[in-house]
């Protein structure tokens, strides 16, 4: 199936960060008031609490629906099939990624607990109360996997232990796996080691950035943030020996300034060494350092979804593929027949992720609506239907169009 080649992509300079003034870093403001947290906290809705993990975590709003703490319905979708909970600091995150809502360079103008990610809010929550309604759901939970996910902070290492070891304690392994969503900065193998020994099931890395110059222009010393390619190469590598082939993955986002030839490379180096790509499509995040710049075209999103999905779950080969001389994808190489099969599953097209319980190529971390509004669904978090596909096949017959 021949592709219509993607527009040359603008330049996708991340704004500089401004300086923090001294008496708003480090949550200095959140710890001066020092209010005591009570229940779940939703962002905004009141004076923010000094919450702090272990103890308290935030947790996706889609997490928050499905377990019933705070009120809502998710666009076609009755629930979320992953938790996903976040270490939270009066601190924040001390890493400045470019794309990120919870950059460091927010902390002058918004509270930690109260910066978006991923489009929506983290509510907050005790975590022994977030096991105890797992726990006692029991065999009904929705969940099919937790993920723990780490930030740059000083305890976040410690801390992620401590929450692994309260779930443990009362959630047994195969009724909910869990992954771990590593900070490599902070890591080093026997920190891998202890994760896996305590009974994590899956251990990713989100790399994000796909080329070397592009990770250090959003996520290392272009924005004055700690993050190194080296170092997270290193702990993928690390994870891959200890947790083992199928245990492992990477997280990536399209439409950072890369090639699809960039996008795909990595994808067929994760598949080559056992491990699966979870891709992401750029969102400019409201208050990070690219929110005035574009999500990449629907057409080219949809045929690295589509690429991507051929190489980790159908082994077709990376030779087969065919780019133009600026790494365009513009071939599949496989007969059109054979690729329209496939195309019509719908599974290239939704979220990627650590898989669930329904089958091994389709993600638990379902993710709702995190990289594009429900107007227009980049990742779907459910099984489309005919007029999702119908959709889909125009979006990739109009290549770089949105």
């Amino acid at each position: 199936m021949g592709c219509v080649p993607p527009e040359s992509a603008p330049a996708l300079i991340p704004r500089k960060p401004e300086p923090v003034p001294a008496e708003a870093r480090n949550g200095m403001a959140v710890k001066r008031e020092a209010l005591q947290p009570d229940g779940v906290y939703r962002p905004r809705y009141r004076r923010t609490p000094a919450m702090r993990s272990p103890d308290y975590v935030q947790l996706s709003t889609a997490a928050a629906i499905t377990l019933g703490l705070v009120p809502g319905k998710l666009h076609r979708c009755g629930c979320t099939r992953c938790l996903n909970l976040l270490l939270t600091y009066p601190e924040g995150c001390r890493a400045n990624c470019a794309y990120c809502g919870l950059a460091r360079h927010r902390e002058a103008a918004t509270n930690y607990a109260d910066r978006n990610f991923i489009r929506v809010d983290w509510p907050a929550a005790p975590l022994d109360e977030i096991i105890a309604r797992v726990a006692d759901a029991g065999a009904a939970t929705p969940f099919h996997r937790m993920c723990i996910s780490m930030i740059t902070h000083p305890n976040s290492d410690a801390d992620t232990v401590t929450v692994l070891e309260r779930w443990m304690a009362r959630i047994p392994r195969a009724a909910v796996p869990v992954s771990i969503l590593s900070n490599p900065t902070t890591m080093g193998r026997a920190d891998v080691q202890a994760l896996y020994d305590l009974g994590a099931d899956l251990f990713t890395v989100a790399l994000d950035a796909c080329t070397p110059s592009l990770f250090e222009r959003t996520r290392g010393k272009g924005v004055e943030s700690p993050h190194s390619w080296r170092k997270y190469w290193s702990v993928f590598e690390e994870a891959r020996a200890i947790f083992g082939p199928g245990r492992i993955g990477m997280h990536l986002i399209v439409g950072l300034g890369e090639s699809d030839r960039d996008v795909l490379e990595i994808c067929r180096q994760l598949h080559a060494l056992g491990g699966h790509s979870h891709l992401f499509c750029f969102f400019p995040e409201r208050g990070s350092l690219m929110d005035h710049l574009p999500a990449p075209p629907r057409g080219r999103w949809r045929r690295l979804q589509l690429a991507r999905y051929l190489i980790e779950y159908r082994d077709h080969p990376f030779a087969a593929l065919r780019f133009d001389a600026e790494g365009a994808l513009v071939d599949f190489g496989m007969e059109e027949a054979a690729l329209q099969a496939v195309i019509a599953t719908g599974v290239p097209f939704r979220t990627s992720g650590c898989p669930g319980k329904e089958r091994e190529d389709v993600s638990a971390c379902d993710r709702p609506y995190g990289d594009s509004p429900p107007s227009n669904i980049a990742s779907y978090p459910f099984q489309p239907n005919g007029n999702d596909l119908r959709t889909i096949r125009s979006q990739i017959a109009r290549g770089a169009a949105p």
